[in-house]
């Protein structure tokens, strides 16, 4: 074989090789095989019937006409005149031998004419002396004659033997063979074709969840805000099929996939808005220490005007310092680090955050709920004491003099109450949100809302480092903060 012919052999073994491959190819070649082997199996079952009724039919026929025979003794067949059997009345293809002892064996077969016949030769006929003669029919060689059917019967000292040629069977047979293998082949050719057309058929809807995947697959999805419209129709997601379940499965990993990408791109977003509102607040106190201290060095010798501006760089430094503070500590919560796991005493925590609360805002109403047993939960006592103060700073900040401020621990954690004018709708939603502030209309006594707009986002930050979780209603008159916290065991 050439090296040129033997490439093209490859290159055409491996086509077919890919095509098989495919689901389809594989379903329409299964189909072609069962209706192959079904036609085989039918077709050799359906021979082998035949044969054997034609072949018992045989029989029967040559113990009839050895019957018919016996009934006149036949003569030696060498000698028409004396015989006493009416060849006439035998089937053309009759065979009949008469075996005596000490003679060769001799027979006849009965021609097509009337009473014609053919003499068999010697070599032949001496294949007859093997049949037993005891009735049974045997099948025989008889070389050029073909194969015969034979029983033989003794008669005095002599053998009869009567047979029917076997190429009528043999004939017969081998014509359901032909047709059968015609029939076969046509069969298997109707079954690629309609195998090919259903299997076809069938998978089409995976082919059009193909589609989709292949749709989806080519959307730019690297940055922005990405909105994945296409969806498996809706007639193929029944998921009591196959191409059901698959169209299913593929709209729920869209989904998915379209909610991990809108939370992505927010998550870009505060990240963005973070930024700059961390700017925007670093840039006033930083605005205001560079301003006292250019308004210091025009005046050096005006003693006033150098304390005033080193009170001014002093608070301003102070608060661009809690500020700082407060992201590095958000930074830290975002990254997962890890916060100290030790049972702490809720109910003392409690308690100092209010006592401190009085001192700080005398003009409110504080109230302080505990029960007869020691709350305690588990976490970092430090940033515990953090969540409880700034709760009570946007308590007390954002609400107007006289407000009564509730503080009642619970079996999970603790609650924040007060009887001020409340969240906005809008702002409710986004309280735990950074640098988002209380508008004027929470405070009702003109309370400078204040600081950066932390102090909440802190609180939901430092909770769910300890695996807990915080909620917010607010009415008029009716504002709730409550706390949960893991329990300590023991």
């Amino acid at each position: 074989m050439t090296g040129p012919l033997r490439a093209r052999l490859l290159a055409r073994a491996r086509a077919v090789a890919d095509r098989l491959r495919s689901l389809t190819a594989r379903l329409v070649l299964t189909a072609v095989v069962l209706a192959l082997a079904v036609s085989v199996l039918l077709g050799t079952a359906t021979t082998l019937v035949m044969r054997h009724a034609l072949t018992e039919r045989l029989d029967s026929e040559v113990r009839s006409t050895l019957s018919s025979v016996l009934e006149t003794p036949p003569t030696p067949p060498g000698v028409q005149q004396q015989t006493r059997v009416d060849l006439r009345n035998l089937a053309p293809g009759t065979l009949i031998a008469l075996l005596e002892p000490g003679s060769d064996p001799q027979a006849i077969v009965v021609g097509d004419g009337r009473g014609e016949r053919d003499t068999l030769d010697d070599r032949v006929a001496s294949r007859l002396e093997d049949v037993d003669p005891d009735g049974r029919v045997e099948e025989v060689p008889l070389g050029r004659s073909g194969d015969y059917l034979v029983a033989a019967t003794t008669l005095g000292e002599s053998t009869v033997v009567v047979g029917l040629p076997t190429r009528d069977v043999d004939d017969a047979v081998g014509q359901l063979v032909l047709a059968e293998v015609l029939l076969g082949l046509l069969v298997t050719l109707l079954a690629a074709a309609a195998a090919g057309v259903v299997v076809r058929r069938q998978l089409r809807p995976l082919t059009e969840v193909a589609a989709t995947a292949h749709r989806v697959a080519a959307l730019p999805l690297e940055s922005g805000e990405i909105e994945l419209a296409e969806r498996v129709p809706e007639r193929l997601t029944d998921e009591r099929t196959e191409a059901g379940a698959v169209g299913a499965a593929l709209n729920t990993l869209l989904a998915h996939v379209e909610s991990s990408l809108t939370a992505r791109h927010r998550s870009e977003q505060q990240v963005r808005q973070f930024v700059a509102d961390a700017s925007h607040e670093l840039r006033t106190p930083l605005a205001t220490i560079a301003g006292y201290t250019e308004l210091a060095q025009r005046r050096p010798d005006d003693t006033g005007t150098q304390r005033t501006a080193l009170t001014k760089v002093a608070e301003e430094s102070v608060r661009m310092t809690a500020l700082v503070e407060d992201l590095l500590l958000l930074a830290r919560l975002d990254s997962g680090r890890p916060l100290e796991q030790q049972p702490v005493d809720l109910t003392r925590l409690l308690l100092e955050a209010v006592s401190d609360a009085r001192v700080l805002a005398p003009s409110h109403h504080w109230r302080l709920e505990l029960p007869e047993d020691v709350v305690e939960v588990v976490g970092d006592d430090q940033r515990l004491h953090q969540v409880v103060t700034n709760l009570l700073t946007n308590a007390r900040k954002h609400t107007p003099e006289g407000s009564t401020i509730t503080v009642a621990a619970t079996p999970t954690g603790f609650t924040v109450h007060d009887d001020g004018p409340g969240f906005d709708p809008e702002l409710a939603e986004r309280a735990f949100e950074r640098f988002v502030r209380g508008d004027v209309s929470r405070t009702r006594g003109g309370v400078d809302p204040g600081g950066a707009g932390l102090g909440l986002s802190l609180v939901e930050a430092i909770v769910a480092a300890h695996g807990g979780t915080v909620s917010l209603t607010s009415a008029p008159g009716d504002t709730t903060i409550e706390v949960r916290l893991p329990v300590a065991v023991g």
